[in-house]
This record gives C-alpha cells, sequence and structure tokens, in this order.
C-alpha cells in the first residue's frame, strides 16, 4: 500500500493528499468491510430489547408490594434483576418464580394459596 505522493497547501491552509488508485480501492474496501460488520453487531442488539423486562413499579403493582419489600428481596438474592444506568428490571419468570414467597408471608404460618397464578396478576 503506497501512501501520499505529494502534499498541496490551499489559500485556506487545507491540505490535499494524493494516493493511488489502488491504495484508494484497499481503504473503501476496509471501510465498507468495517461499517457492514458494525451494521451486524447492531442488528444483533435488536433481539436484545427490554421486550417483556419489568421494572419496579410494574413488580410492586403486580405482587402488590412496596418499594422498600422489593428492595429487600434484591438485597437477599430473593428476586434476580439486571440494572441499566440507576433502572432495574426484572424478567417474568423471575417474578413469577418469587410469587410464592411474597403470598406466603401474608398468610399466618407462611402457608399460601396455591392456586395463585402470575397471570391472574395482569
Amino acid at each position: 500500500m503506497y501512501l501520499c505522493s505529494q502534499i498541496i497547501k490551499t489559500k485556506q491552509d487545507m491540505e490535499v493528499i494524493s494516493i493511488e488508485r489502488s491504495t484508494y480501492e484497499e481503504l473503501l474496501t476496509s471501510f465498507n468491510s468495517f461499517v457492514t460488520k458494525m451494521k451486524e453487531m447492531a442488528n444483533r442488539g435488536k433481539d436484545k430489547g427490554l421486550g417483556d423486562w419489568l421494572d419496579n413499579q410494574d413488580v410492586c403493582q403486580m405482587l402488590n408490594i412496596s418499594p422498600r419489600t422489593l428492595q429487600t428481596l434484591r438485597d437477599n438474592g430473593t428476586l434476580a434483576y439486571s440494572q441499566i444506568n440507576r433502572k432495574l428490571f426484572y424478567k417474568p419468570e423471575d417474578v413469577e418464580s418469587i410469587l410464592h414467597v411474597v403470598a406466603g408471608r401474608d398468610c399466618p404460618h407462611g402457608y399460601y394459596k396455591k392456586s395463585n397464578s402470575f397471570e391472574s396478576l395482569f
């Protein structure tokens, strides 16, 4: 790859760089390959959107719990979560898996009705 045969200064202090056609075509091919790879990476992320994820407010409403109780569930490892910046998100299946824990706290001696289902919360 041969680069730069001459530099010409214009009146406005701009530089003009002259390169061989083959060098330019190699550079263009490399750039186009880079752009293609970046587009592929961007498209991979589209499948991983926040589609079914729930935020704090959603989970509190579904489980009928306070934000402090939700924090306790996170702190003691009962409920898994993901954090993006300062916002917390939960997978619906994780919320469903702790439904019995939350339902059991309202009943004496930790008993709960098995008829409660995640779908009924919607």
